[in-house]
């Protein structure tokens, strides 16, 4: 037997939310099973991602180097305005854009996701 549910109408959506007690917003189980059965009440909030930082970090590295949008655009194959939209923080990008951009940079890919830890402290490494 699965949790119990409230369905509530939102636009055009019908939306289970969880009356079991959990953090999650919204279920979308049509089973009326909680597929947020993993997030529980005793876990700690998680930050938001600063996305300030890593925006900044991208600029002052393409500033340090001299480069427009337009030669980072040509280094990492990406548009320009997808480059100013993530550096303007319009849009926040994939994994493979910031993939282009750390190599183009040549900075390892986990200096700038760094970034995305400022102010809180990051996860803690996994026991060997």
């Amino acid at each position: 037997m699965g949790r119990q549910h409230t369905v509530v109408q939102t636009s055009a959506l019908r939306r289970r939310v969880p009356t079991c007690g959990n953090r999650a917003e919204v279920c979308t189980d049509r089973a009326g099973v909680c597929t947020f059965g993993w997030w529980s009440d005793d876990l700690p909030a998680r930050p938001d991602p600063n996305l300030t930082a890593l925006r900044l970090e991208l600029a002052r590295l393409r500033s340090e180097r001299g480069w427009t949008y337009d030669e980072l655009a040509h280094r990492t194959g990406l548009a320009r305005r997808t480059l100013i939209e993530i550096e303007q923080g319009r849009t926040i990008g994939s994994l493979k854009t910031w993939h282009a951009i750390a190599h183009a940079l040549d900075v390892p890919v986990d200096h700038l996701f760094a970034r995305l830890c400022e102010g809180h402290e990051p996860p803690a490494e996994p026991a060997p």
